[in-house]
């Protein structure tokens, strides 16, 4: 159970970078795909494309500490599309139909495109014994052999048009593991990923074809039993020396799962440790660094046109344009301004609950050297001069008034929301970013009828 819920957040690595907004592969962004944790074969020889990746860690435990390693990565498919000079009843049964491949193909409306699929991989390694690997280093040889799909395109009417061709390549790896006893309850556990996939002559210099026997999104989970692992991010004092002798190639090993130290996430992206996937999140964006709440204002604000080419990515991607059209307003409100107070993902407060108890009432109108104002009104803003470029792209704007407050020092705070802001829901909720205050005279109330 605790593996499944670390593979949440072990997903999210599988899956950064798979594609990028604005979801289309006409896109550059998505011209120049898998970008994270690529290992390319050996006999590719490019700078900057590693063909190994190496996690070293430290493990406290006794002469019973095993370690259990699930190496994961992504393998790309190439998926082309064919279409056929005359719509068949169904693909042959024996060999290939004779079909020509197209940059793309519209079927009742419907466009299919060329693409890079993946497949899921994992190998596990279980009850690894770290007095064991001291003694002999752990070699691991795996392969997956290729293939070659074809999934026939129908028309309404049944017909057979075309085909989506995937391919895969045979890729093959190793996964050498080690450890070395540093201290009577102290081991450094070394676990070395390669790619040893033989590459023809003629594409020794090809990256793109390389790259097709690559590893994708490469990363570990490693968990150890009768032991613990020790954060390389916020070492004990007495184990600082140790930590800064870990060398890691391409990966970023990170705690993960709980306090127990019993689980870490070697990943090819730089994260803290126990990383936990945010409970607002509706679903994977694939995109790196991603904010939730830009994103999916992002897509929703595409064209017809752009949301057409988006869903014939693949089913992944249709989905997420899917989910994204089906969130309401309460998911999208929950997006926008949480802040969390300590390491728990769940841990969400309002900012201002700490306070809450004392703070003073506030007000419904207020009346003062001849200005009444109320909450509903509307005003024009003239925030007093010195200001930043804030108050100069906020002058002469329209506002309505939310709520008149008051501070522990009795002074009168006019808190407004502009009238022109998309979000002005989210200000009016108390959301920060979409709701300012300004001083009495820094507002002029707009007379009955008034035209802003």
């Amino acid at each position: 159970m605790k593996l499944d819920r670390i593979k949440d957040v072990a997903n999210a690595v599988l899956y950064e970078g798979y594609i990028l907004y604005p979801y289309r592969p006409s896109s550059i962004k998505n011209r120049q795909r898998w970008t994270f944790g690529g290992v390319f074969p050996i006999a590719f020889d490019r700078q900057g494309d590693a063909s190994h990746m190496e996690t070293q860690v430290l493990v406290r435990g006794g002469g019973r500490a095993a370690v259990d390693a699930h190496v994961r990565f992504l393998q790309i498919v190439k998926r082309e599309v064919g279409c056929l000079a005359s719509p068949a009843r169904a693909l042959p049964t024996d060999g290939e139909p004779a079909l020509t491949l197209v940059h793309s193909l519209n079927v009742d409306g419907r466009e299919l495109l060329p693409w890079e699929e993946a497949i899921e991989r994992e190998i596990s390694l279980r009850g690894l014994g770290l007095d064991d690997l001291t003694s002999q280093t752990s070699v691991m040889p795996f392969r997956f052999e290729a293939a070659r799909e074809l999934e026939p395109i129908c028309a309404r009417d049944g017909a057979v048009v075309g085909a989506l061709i995937r391919t895969s390549h045979a890729i093959e790896g190793l996964i050498e593991t080690k450890a070395r006893k540093l201290a009577s309850d102290l081991w450094k556990l070394t676990i070395r990923i390669e790619n040893i996939t033989p590459l023809s002559n003629e594409i020794l210099t090809d990256r793109a074809a390389a790259q097709l026997r690559a590893f994708a999104s490469t990363h570990s989970i490693l968990t150890v039993r009768d032991g613990a692992f020790v954060s390389l991010l916020e070492p004990p004092d007495d184990l600082r020396a140790d930590v800064a002798q870990c060398q890691n190639a391409g990966t970023f090993p990170v705690l993960v799962g709980g306090e127990d130290n019993s689980a870490m996430l070697s990943s090819p992206i730089i994260l803290y440790d126990n990383p936990a996937i945010a409970p607002e999140s509706a679903g994977e964006l694939f995109d790196g660094t991603e904010i939730d709440e830009i994103l999916t204002l992002r897509i929703l604000a595409m064209t017809d046109a752009e949301k057409r080419e988006m869903s014939s990515v693949d089913a992944r991607a249709r989905a997420l344009l899917e989910r994204t059209h089906a969130l309401t307003a309460e998911d999208m409100a929950r997006l926008h301004g949480v802040m969390r107070n300590g390491p728990s993902a769940t841990d969400v407060h309002d900012p201002l609950s700490e306070t809450k108890a004392v703070e003073k009432p506030r007000l419904v109108s207020l009346l003062e050297s001849g200005l009444n104002l109320s909450v509903g009104a509307r005003v024009r803003l003239h925030p007093k001069s010195g200001g930043d470029i804030l108050d100069m792209a906020l002058e002469d704007k329209v506002a309505i008034v939310e709520a008149i407050e008051r501070d522990f020092e009795d002074r009168v705070h006019v808190a407004v929301t502009l009238l022109d802001d998309p979000g002005r829901d989210l200000g009016a909720a108390g959301y920060p970013g979409h709701r300012f205050f300004f001083s009495r005279d820094e507002i002029e109330p707009l007379a009955t009828g008034e035209t802003p």
